[in-house]
């Protein structure tokens, strides 16, 4: 299985609902259309997200979202970029969007804490209150299951980059601080660490308060 990333800045800071409406109702539904993408979310780094991380290194200063897609197997790589190209051409691609990360990572590594019964594997998949991201180096996952609030932890790879991720079904903002205080104290390298929360289709009034961001 790979993750697909794609860490996104937001070009205009007046287009985040219509950035959003596009990848809502548009975007992310025509991904699903691809045999072999098994799961596809997208969060966001909110204002009160920025205030809890370690502060950012290239390339991760001024992501506004992070989408992951976890596909099949390499297989689906094909497919999923012919779509990309496709959506271009028919001018369905929204214009005031940089993806500053974007691309296949393995997958290294997969635990869940014993509280929530599934398997690591089944992780993704149960609702969260958010995720939090350590990209950088390679980290020892496995305690971190046994952090408050943190149901399981999927660790990804591409060349020397780790993405190490914690679904959050406590307070995120209590993870936070734990975690953030963890990646404070590891061994160095730590290229970004932060809380990201859902996004929500129904309150489209929350991207009002990203404008300038």
């Amino acid at each position: 299985m790979l993750g697909f990333f794609s860490f996104t800045e937001i070009t205009d800071p007046d287009a985040h609902e219509a950035y959003n409406l596009w990848h809502v109702f548009d975007h992310q539904p025509e991904q699903f259309t691809i045999d072999g993408i098994n799961f596809g979310e997208r969060w966001v780094r909110s204002p009160r997200c920025r205030s809890l991380e370690l502060p950012p290194q290239p390339p991760f200063e001024s992501f506004h979202y992070m989408t992951l897609y976890l596909l099949r197997d390499e297989h689906v790589i094909p497919p999923f970029f012919d779509l990309a190209k496709d959506l271009h051409a028919k001018k369905r691609f929204f214009r005031q969007r940089k993806a500053l990360l974007s691309g296949p990572f393995e997958v290294e590594g997969r635990w869940a804490a014993p509280r929530v019964l599934v398997s690591p594997e089944a992780v993704p998949f149960r609702p969260s209150r958010g995720l939090y991201v350590i990209a950088g180096p390679a980290l020892d996952a496995a305690p971190l299951v046994r952090l408050d609030g943190v149901a399981g932890v999927w660790q990804f790879a591409a060349d020397a980059r780790h993405l190490t991720v914690a679904f959050v079904d406590g307070d995120l903002w209590g993870v936070a601080a734990d975690l953030g205080a963890l990646a404070r104290g590891s061994a160095g390298g730590v290229e970004w660490a932060g809380p990201l929360e859902p996004v929500d289709a129904s309150g489209w009034d929350w991207f009002a308060t990203l404008s300038g961001s």
